[in-house]
């Protein structure tokens, strides 16, 4: 959204020390002339000379550069508030009253001054800063990432204002052999912060760092040991401030996907104190590299149909509402770890079939999770050995979404043992979506976003059946991504060459979707990424918990 600037160019002028421009010079007339040239000046100043001005440049603020702010303030002090000359403006001249709409900056680049902000001009508390920034490092499987937080305290709680982001490739389990390295691994992201957040503010402005699915799944104390190396590089390097507890830590699943749900629910406004009583929140599902989340806010019909004790109910207090949710993390679902499975059990059927001619003369095992003339070479582990080999997968003449689904079923183990009943998959308890979550709305999250957006418009209304047709577009290969609308984004189609596990990727989520949690083909959903420019995911959801708490300053 472009931002409009209230502040007048007027002002501009003043600002730059630039009197009222002044053309011409005095010239001698003769007496004989004198009366013919008083009329005439006279006539001209009434109609072409300077008057009163209708909008005095200090009614507006004084503009800056419309260029993106630079951090001068390593170096010199943050800048003094502009002198504003006094009102002045003779009492026989009333205007009317004039509102003039403030434009709050909606990211970093439009912020003309982010110590400050335009929501107010004093805190809520005298004992608070105006401005609160706060950062989340979200340190995933494949890769970590900084969200930068500006929250303002001009009311009794943080109100958020935007976020500034950046990433890194590879995630920190990919150091597991090096702490030390990994620790350093954030430097760039943490270098974006002190560009940012301005230097008067560094030292009260918290930093926590969150390990998801990636580093749970280190052997030993390989995940404690680079979480002990980023908590002492922040401390010695970098001016934030760590809070007393879970500065640096490895985030529980359930708390993976009940940020990520405050998050968006934040967003949407449907949570917020004003939003009315009988809102419907949204069901957020998050597919990660490693995990994935569901959770949701059941609505029973009846009063015999309730949500069973356990550790799938969270008891949720937010804007002075209470919200029972339920939810759940599945560690080994994340569609990295699902490629994974998929390959394995590909791999274990091949060895007990008897391969085709093009197999053994190739050594290749036909992999129908692959593209029609894809072919990739991937690392499978032995079940039994635990070996790890490289294996070529190939999905030359076998490659369908049809093949491939009944593969993706086994491994979402649909059948596993249900002790607590319903279940979705793998013998986790969960209530009934249709009798539950009947018609609230669903957002899809992270790799459901990457895989989906590119190949559908944002015009077409999106079902669950709507992913189906996408994978079976794809996994039927080159030839028939050319007569799709999307055929002629060469730039696409080369993305498409190099990820022969799209047609895997697009499988396994509508299998989740349907067969896992049981959605109907029809059920509409939603993907997303960003709201008003703001990341989805679990980190802003989980920053409003960190600020909203008791917050201390770095010595």
């Amino acid at each position: 959204m472009s931002m409009i600037s209230p502040r007048s160019s007027n002002y501009e002028r003043l600002e730059g020390g630039h009197g009222p421009t002044r053309t011409g010079s005095p010239k001698r007339f003769a007496w004989k002339k004198f009366a013919i040239a008083a009329a005439v000046l006279i006539g001209m100043v009434y109609l072409f000379g300077p008057r009163e001005s209708r909008s005095l440049p200090w009614k507006s603020k004084a503009k800056l550069p419309d260029s993106t702010y630079t951090y001068e303030d390593d170096v010199q002090p943050d800048p003094a508030p502009i002198a504003v000359p006094p009102k002045t403006r003779p009492a026989a001249v009333v205007d009317k009253p004039k509102t003039e709409e403030v434009v709050h900056p909606e990211k970093f680049e439009d912020d003309h001054d982010p110590s400050r902000t335009t929501h107010c001009t004093s805190p809520h508390s005298p004992h608070d800063p105006i401005v609160q920034y706060a950062l989340m490092i979200d340190a995933g499987s494949t890769g970590s990432r900084i969200h930068i937080y500006k929250f303002n305290n001009c009311g009794p709680s943080p109100e958020y204002e935007y976020e500034t982001f950046e990433m890194t490739k590879p995630g920190l389990s990919s150091y597991k052999d090096d702490p030390e390295d990994a620790a350093k691994s954030l430097d760039v992201l943490l270098d974006k912060a002190v560009r940012v957040v301005p230097r008067s503010l560094r030292g009260c402005t918290p930093v926590a760092v969150k390990a998801t699915a990636g580093l749970r799944l280190l052997p030993g104390s390989k995940s404690a040991d680079i979480l002990h190396a980023i908590e002492k590089r922040l401390h010695e390097v970098y001016p934030f401030k760590l809070p007393e507890r879970d500065g640096v830590v490895i985030m529980d699943g359930k708390d993976e996907g009940v940020y990520a749900w405050i998050t968006a629910n934040y967003l949407l406004g449907t949570i917020k104190a004003d939003a009315p009583k009988d809102t419907t929140t949204h069901a957020v599902l998050d597919l990660g590299g490693a995990s994935t989340q569901i959770v949701f806010e059941p609505v029973f019909s009846s009063a015999d149909k309730r949500l069973e004790e356990g550790e799938h109910k969270y008891e949720l207090k937010f804007g002075g509402r209470t919200h029972t949710l339920y939810q759940h993390s599945y560690l080994g679902y994340g569609l990295m770890r699902a490629r994974m499975h998929v390959h394995s059990l590909v791999n274990f059927m091949a060895s007990i079939r008897t391969p085709s001619e093009k197999e053994k003369k190739e050594k290749i095992v036909g992999n129908p999770c692959l593209g029609r003339g894809m072919r990739r070479m991937v690392e499978v582990t032995d079940e039994v050995t635990q070996v790890a080999k490289n294996v070529t997968m190939d999905g030359e003449e076998i490659g369908s979404f049809e093949a491939c689904d009944r593969i993706v079923q086994l491994v979402l183990a649909k059948d596993s043992i249900c002790e607590m009943k319903p279940c979705s998959f793998n013998g986790v308890y969960q209530p009934s979506l249709l009798d539950s979550f009947p018609h609230g709305k669903v957002l899809l999250l992270s790799y459901f976003y990457d895989r989906l957006a590119p190949l559908i418009p944002s015009t077409t209304p999106l079902t669950v059946s709507t992913i189906a047709e996408t994978a079976r577009d794809v996994c039927q290969g080159p030839k028939k991504w050319r007569t799709m609308p999307w055929g002629k984004d060469e730039e696409l189609i080369e993305e498409l060459e190099g990820r022969p596990e799209w047609c895997l990727d697009l499988t396994f989520m509508h299998a989740l979707l349907q067969l896992g949690y049981e959605f109907q083909d029809t059920r509409p959903v939603d993907i997303g990424k960003q709201i008003r420019g703001t990341e989805l995911g679990w980190c802003l959801g989980a920053t409003i918990e960190m600020v909203g708490g008791e917050l201390t300053c770095r010595d």
